[in-house]
């Protein structure tokens, strides 16, 4: 097989994480190491850099300086929304073929995956050798094939510690609080949340994903229960909550209106949240409810990092340049789960990874549909790694002596 000498492009595309730029650089610094590669180049927002030729020429970055911003969260090269089709694709291809570029990068989820495979596809029919790999990047943690994202171990570990603070709050002032968590169609960020659960009256105490149907009638009788219970009640719930009808609750919010990829908005406002309490209010008679809806926090928090997928966001990237560049391969980089806790790094077809989403397995999810399993815990606690500890005084309760 011949060398294939050209330069290495490298994307970013889709929401940021705290750990996307650990992918971006692993990608980098190991392209660096191979002869065949002449430069290095990283575009500005995206696919919508490519197009542009928006490029910095990360070859005469330095080693310290691309250290530094793996260490970052959000994307260091910028991101975009456009999501390519295939004419756009053509274009991408025709700037790539430009520029001699022969390694192509591009870090993000399914519909990036898309974009690599059209790239692909495109260079195939122009007779032009071209390694396109996509690097798995999500904090939904929903790409298929993969075990599980990088980034969404990071955003786990927010959410729980969140949780673990609204919770304490709760504890020293009871009520219902809410916390609304980001999830279109899959739950596994909002589950993330069960982590905060250190003592059996903890919360959260209802967990409440997209995968499962929610009712008013269900939600009011699930908070009364554990209201009488606990004499509190804390919740988390997916942004992507659906009705008995399939469809978002949060999408009547929105007038409809779409984002860039064709989704009905589900976040940006606090409405979800508040209609929720508005039911804990009305119905129940509860007048301490409070909602939060967590929102962009979520995705690039500094310092709420964890090193578990810190290591994997650096190592996948590193994998996709010696897969392109060093097996001469296509395709998506992705996660093998073995032993506990240890994964390895395979190559899928990039049709596996492309367009569609995964959502939470049955397993994880209680028969009731509000609240998560021991499968869910022990598959998300390696990813998120250590929590903060959090303590009860232990003393004995003093005996009443005054009578009125």
């Amino acid at each position: 097989m011949s060398v294939l000498e050209g330069k290495v492009l490298v994307a970013q595309g889709g929401g940021p994480t705290a750990v996307i730029n650990q992918s971006f650089v692993g990608a980098v610094l190991e392209s660096r190491k191979f002869p065949q590669v002449t430069r290095v180049y990283g575009a500005l927002h995206g696919v919508s850099g490519i197009i542009n030729e928006n490029f910095l020429d990360l070859t005469e970055a330095t080693t310290h300086n691309l250290e530094a911003v793996a260490q970052t969260p959000s994307s260091g090269l910028l991101s975009t929304r456009d999501k390519p089709d295939v004419e756009y694709c053509k274009k991408i291809f025709e700037v790539c073929r430009t520029h001699g570029v022969r390694y192509f990068f591009y870090i993000g989820g399914n519909d990036s995956a898309d974009t690599c495979r059209i790239v692909d596809e495109e260079s195939d029919k122009a007779g032009y050798e071209l390694r396109v790999i996509h690097i798995p990047k999500t904090i939904d943690n929903d790409l298929k094939v993969t075990d599980h994202c990088p980034g969404f171990g990071s955003a786990a570990k927010f959410v729980a510690q969140a949780f673990s603070g609204g919770n304490l709050d709760n504890r020293a002032i009871p009520g219902v609080y809410i916390g609304i968590v980001m999830g279109r169609h899959a739950g596994f960020l909002t589950a993330a949340s069960c982590l905060a659960r250190k003592y059996p009256d903890d919360g959260p105490h209802l967990i409440y994903l997209p995968e499962r149907p929610l009712t008013k009638e269900r939600f009011l009788a699930d908070v009364k229960a554990a209201y009488e219970k606990y004499g509190r009640c804390v919740v988390a719930a997916s942004e992507g909550i659906v009705g008995p009808d399939g469809e978002a609750i949060a999408a009547q919010f929105t007038n409809g209106e779409e984002d860039d990829h064709g989704n009905v908005q589900l976040s940006g406002t606090g409405a979800l949240g508040d209609l929720l309490s508005s039911w804990v209010k009305n119905e129940l008679h509860i007048k301490r409810v409070r909602a939060d809806t967590l929102g962009y926090l979520q995705r690039s928090f500094l310092g709420c990092v964890s090193e578990v997928d810190q290591f994997e966001a650096r190592e996948v990237g590193e994998k996709a340049a010696q897969f392109a560049i060093w097996h001469n391969r296509d395709g998506s980089v992705a996660i093998r789960r073995i032993g506990d806790y240890a994964v390895e790094y395979f190559l899928t077809p990039l049709s596996t990874v492309a367009r569609e989403s995964t959502q939470m397995p049955d397993e994880f999810i209680n028969a009731e549909g509000n609240y998560v399993t021991e499968a869910f815990k022990n598959y998300v606690r390696p990813l998120v790694g250590d929590l903060p500890t959090m303590e009860r005084i232990a003393a004995p309760v003093v005996e009443k002596l005054h009578k009125d």
